[in-house]
């Protein structure tokens, strides 16, 4: 044991996970995939009772052979829990003791969690963050007095500090008879911009141009009433504090953004959403904060919210939670829009098109195959004929089509008309469009089992007629549906369906996709990703999509500059975990190494109007050797290192050689991309006449 337990310290005391204190090294159970094999294979020795498998961290002692199993159950939910149980393996002897601290008055706690878990861990950056700002505080400072929960809670106390889940806050019970004065209008802000929930509304194509009208209840300064108004709609607001002169008038569309978080009255908030949709005609817009771990605020709890150093308040929902509250209130089965933000239709079939029209994958007007003047001759009046059948993939029933009289004097039949686009056109590019529009009705219906299915009469008569030209009625379409749902539980399909994609980049575990491709992936994934976007929507500017299958979970990326950038860095993340809905956000922007992106071509189809250009930088790297070894190049200064190894440069989507590189090393490295060349035209060669090899 001797000379085996001096390779055990060496291995603790070099480890790169864990938590290395002078005498231990502390690691969560979730981790030990990521140790070296020696401790790895040290620790399986040490599992001699089945009360170890529910621990929670691991202690290697360095200073003698024994390995502790510490037990915090809460160790997710609170952010300093208490021990309740410790076990303690002799690994000479291989005997254990057992201690019991769950009716201990002073326990041992634990801080600066993020360090005992890696960072792929769910909850890594909302630890992180948590220890950031102790530590800015000084609640960190002389460990040695924190380490047992009467010793912390001292600490707390002097620096008149409590606990909102993960967020440092300051209580106002430390202040006895203090009245709270809220200044609500503070939070109003000034855009340069329309703000995000309006302008969502506007590019989902709810505004009607010379036809909609829009009321901001709640409108602060009023940018978004006097940008709406320039383009084009009638637009007014009012705000109590802003516009209180203004009447109360009723919209097709009225938007509620960014208001009940910032009313601390339960009754009044729930007044103000009740208000605004008395006013709504057609669609109601809800925002609100809602909560994610990325923010660092100087706060005071109040309530069920917090107030903020400028003496606002601020109700920060879950997503899932601000869903619920509005549906609650207004019993309704509000749409998310995207993160905090919602809709509610006040027609059934409205909502039901919307949520549909949300599923409804591009597709263009096949071609023109042959020269005949037949065609020509009944071109202008055949096109809407073929603009609608690309829409919905079916032909048109009665009173669908503008032109449809014109069409039957002339044709006596739509149909037959149709026959006519057929002479000049492939029969199978029609066939795809209306394959392509089942698969989009078989989505929205698979996830509209989740929440509410409406009947048949809830939906708008295009939908109707849709389902059964394409189905042959509403419920045989729903019976394929639930048959789609139940492959959605095996993990293994998702995998397999991952794994033969011919679009997206397969990593370890998952699939990555540009967000342009989703629409070309089988209906399957296209569904698993839509179970996250239905219920929680996607965060803000993700252009990139990651589909694990190790864990139901969807990942949300945004690369800016994505076409300019050759190796754009990443900004922002959103993981959506499929079992609970839970969302994990995470910001790079500020970080020195952040992740790289790399084979951009990979991520998306070939008609990609960029596809080419990343294509042949993808190629150029691959003859340079960039691309050799993907977990180095994987974030900024391990890329940026590679480059530099390599002599090279990259300017816009091309590798040049650095102009101070050494012309010996250049000659070699020309000399190995030669051979690599040639070996890929040989593969290539190989691949176009393997009779030949």
């Amino acid at each position: 044991m001797p000379e085996q337990f001096n390779e055990i310290v060496f291995k603790c005391q070099n480890s790169s996970v864990g938590k290395l204190l002078p005498n231990a090294l502390y690691i969560h159970t979730c981790a030990l995939s990521s140790l070296d094999k020696v401790l790895q294979e040290y620790e399986r020795l040490a599992r001699i009772t089945e009360i170890i498998n529910r621990a929670t961290l691991i202690k290697f002692s360095i200073d003698k052979p024994k390995i502790s199993y510490l037990f915090y159950p809460d160790f997710d939910q609170n952010p300093h829990p208490a021990l309740k149980r410790s076990i303690v393996v002799d690994m000479e002897t291989l005997l254990f003791n057992e201690w019991d601290y769950s009716n201990s008055d002073n326990p041992p706690i634990l801080h600066r969690k993020e360090t005992f878990v890696t960072p792929s861990y769910p909850h890594y950056q909302e630890f992180a963050h948590l220890t950031r700002s102790e530590i800015a505080l000084g609640l960190l400072d002389n460990s040695r007095y924190i380490g047992t929960l009467q010793d912390w809670e001292n600490r707390l106390n002097h620096h008149a500090i409590a606990f909102e889940g993960h967020y440092l806050v300051c209580p106002l019970s430390n202040k006895p008879g203090k009245p709270v004065f809220i200044e609500r209008h503070k939070a109003a802000i000034v855009r340069k911009t329309l703000s995000r929930p309006v302008r969502l509304a506007l590019e989902s194509g709810l505004f009607t141009p010379g036809v909609t009208t829009f009321f901001d209840y709640g409108c602060g300064y009023g940018g978004d009433i006097e940008r709406i108004a320039k383009q084009g709609y009638e637009s007014q607001g009012w705000d109590p504090y802003y516009r209180p002169e203004s009447p109360l008038i009723a919209a097709d569309i009225v938007n509620l953004g960014y208001i009940i978080n910032v009313i601390e009255d339960l009754e009044e908030r729930r007044t103000a959403l009740i208000k605004a949709w008395e006013l709504t005609r057609q669609v109601l817009i809800v925002a609100a904060q809602v909560l994610i771990d990325d923010c660092d605020r100087g706060i005071v709890v109040y309530g069920d919210g917090i107030i903020t150093r400028r003496n606002t308040f601020q109700k920060y929902y879950q997503q899932e939670e601000l869903k619920i509250y509005i549906d609650q209130v207004l019993n309704v089965d509000a749409i998310p829009l995207g993160l905090g933000i919602y809709l509610v239709f006040r027609s059934a079939s409205a909502a039901e098109a919307f949520r549909v029209s949300r599923f409804h994958s591009r597709a263009t007007t096949p071609p023109i195959q042959k020269q005949l003047k037949h065609f020509y001759d009944y071109e202008d009046l055949l096109t809407p004929l073929m603009k609608f059948f690309t829409e919905r993939g079916r032909l048109p029933v009665k009173g669908e089509l503008e032109n449809e009289s014109e069409l039957k004097d002339e044709f006596k039949t739509i149909r037959r008309g149709f026959e006519v686009v057929l002479q000049v056109t492939k029969l199978e590019d029609w066939e795809a469009i209306t394959e392509k529009r089942r698969q989009d009705l078989l989505l929205y219906l698979a996830l509209s089992k989740f929440t509410h299915r409406p009947s048949s009469r809830e939906l708008a008569t295009h939908v109707r007629e849709d389902l059964k030209g394409l189905f042959g009625g509403y419920q045989q379409a729903c019976l394929l549906a639930d048959l789609m749902l139940t492959r959605l539980r095996d993990l293994d399909k998702i995998a397999q369906l991952c794994q033969s994609s011919p679009v997206g980049k397969k990593l370890k575990n998952s699939l990555l996709i540009h967000i342009s491709a989703l629409e070309s992936l089988p209906t399957l994934l296209r569904l698993y990703e839509g179970c996250a976007s239905r219920t929680v929507g996607r965060l803000e500017d993700a252009n990139l999509i990651q589909f694990s299958y190790r864990h139901p979970k969807i990942t949300y990326l945004f690369y800016p500059d994505f076409d300019r950038v050759s190796h754009p860095t990443l900004h922002t993340s959103m993981q959506i975990y499929l079992s609970d809905l839970q969302v994990h956000y995470r910001d790079f922007s500020e970080e020195r190494n952040p992740p790289i992106l790399s084979e951009k071509d990979l991520l998306v189809n070939s008609d990609y109007p960029l596809y080419e250009k990343f294509a042949r930088l993808t190629q150029q790297e691959k003859d340079w050797g960039l691309l050799d070894d993907f977990k180095t190049i994987s974030r900024l200064q391990g890329w940026l290192n590679c480059l530099k190894e390599h002599c090279a440069t990259i300017k816009g989507h091309t590798l040049q050689w650095a102009k101070d590189a050494d012309p010996y090393k250049v000659k070699l490295l020309r000399a190995q991309i030669k051979t690599r060349q040639r070996e890929r035209k040989r593969r290539e060669t190989e691949e176009i006449n393997p009779n030949e090899s």
